[in-house]
């Protein structure tokens, strides 16, 4: 069965390339293979259902790996506005939140749907279940083999993802091994955009508190990376969208530590007096009520322990150095990372394919001509909020074009 394009992987950057190839030139044949029963499963968790699509503030900053700066061309030549355009032709209108696009239902199953609807009425072959186990060249051609199955083809993109999600969602980062065994130079893969574990002492007794906080990621006296938002306390350590976009570099830091300032609005002479008279003010009440009216209740007393301070003691009897201790902890309460929750609750991969070895403006493979790769099996990864989605968008985009502009070409 020969094919002008097969792409493996039927997930966002999948769906997306095969319908961009069809519209830019409808003769080419197209096939779709995907392993689970069907296309998109990934896609339709992503956003908590809502699916962040993409974002207006695409920086180079954002994006993650050996060479980020390998993202920025397709970025750049397939933004938010090209993204859009193609959204909105397959019935997909986008709105903001902020900086944060998503589809106009705010339902991602039906940007999947979408997809999926333009794929069938463009042509596209679409095969489930069918599990690519080997790609081979065969007479100037692709032979991809899936099972007991063959499928010649002049052109492969592979888009099949990597870890993240688990082999529920069709992520076992089975392409990436084959094409290492191929021959490809492959950077080491780890999760990002997942929770953090530290040490259960501290976090245990704060399970299920939520605190606006400003995350620092430290590796000694370094400060690796800061962000600001909603930090959850869990049995196991810390979530939330800050904790979130900080983990891939936490993954790659040396004794990484999360420090949470729980008052950046203050600083620590401001917030040392502030306390000082909160002391003589409620000189009356025991510690364990210290923080009542202020903060949480159960963190108010956790932060008084970790000051050094007993629980059911007059407030009357802390000492002079009260104020400076207990403020220090509240703008520096540290937890030292010791790893995350793992690939299958991760929202992206980061490592993959070396991107030096793919030609950036067609993600074309350097060595193996009509061999591309995008979406997330690159060594590309960008933070929570739409960004590797539209990594996702913008490197198919440039991989049909390519391949449009060739069948073109040759029909011309």
């Amino acid at each position: 069965m020969k094919n002008d394009v097969i792409i493996i992987g039927g997930g966002a950057a999948g769906l997306c390339a095969a319908v961009a190839i069809k519209r830019k030139n409808p003769a080419l044949s197209i096939r779709l293979l995907e392993a689970l029963p069907r296309v998109g499963k990934k896609l339709a968790t992503t956003g908590n259902g809502r699916c962040n699509i993409t974002n207006k503030n695409i920086t180079e900053v954002r994006y993650h790996g050996t060479h980020p700066d390998f993202a920025m061309y397709a970025l750049n030549r397939f933004g938010g506005k090209a993204t859009e355009d193609f959204f909105n032709k397959i019935g997909v209108p986008f709105v903001f939140e902020e900086e944060k696009g998503y589809p106009a239902s705010l339902q991602a199953a039906s940007v999947v749907d979408c997809l999926r609807f333009a794929a069938k009425e463009a042509g596209v072959i679409v095969c489930t279940e069918t599990r690519v186990t080997n790609i081979q060249l065969s007479g100037g051609l692709f032979k991809v083999i899936a099972g007991n199955m063959s499928f010649l083809a002049e052109n492969v993109i592979i888009a099949a993802g990597l870890l993240s999600g688990g082999e529920r969602l069709g992520s076992d980062g089975q392409m990436l091994e084959l094409l290492k065994k191929a021959g490809f130079k492959t950077v080491r893969t780890y999760p990002a955009i997942v929770q953090l574990k530290t040490a259960p002492e501290i976090v245990r007794q704060l399970k299920g508190i939520k605190v606006n906080a400003e995350v620092g990621l430290k590796s000694g006296s370094k400060l690796l990376r800061r962000e600001y938002g909603e930090v959850l306390f869990c049995d196991y350590g810390l979530s939330g969208p800050p904790i979130l976009q900080v983990s891939g570099a936490a993954a790659l830091a040396q004794s990484p530590v999360i420090s949470l300032d729980l008052m950046r609005e203050k600083g620590l002479d401001e917030l040392t007096a502030e306390l000082g008279e909160r002391i003589t003010l409620l000189a009356g009440r025991s510690t364990d009520e210290f923080f009542t009216g202020m903060m949480n209740k159960r963190l108010g007393q956790v932060i008084i322990k970790a000051a050094g301070y007993k629980l059911n003691m007059p407030v009357s009897a802390l000492d002079k150095n009260a104020p400076q201790k207990i403020a220090a902890v509240i703008k520096n309460f540290s937890f030292t990372v010791t790893g995350n929750t793992g690939f299958i609750n991760s929202q992206v991969t980061s490592g993959g394919l070396d991107t030096e070895q793919f030609d950036r403006k067609t993600m074309m493979s350097l060595d193996c001509k009509g061999l591309y790769a995008i979406g997330e099996i690159l060594d590309i990864d960008g933070d929570c909020g739409g960004f590797n989605l539209q990594w996702a968008w913008s490197s198919a985009l440039c991989a049909a074009e390519a391949i449009a502009g060739k069948g073109n070409k040759r029909n011309g």
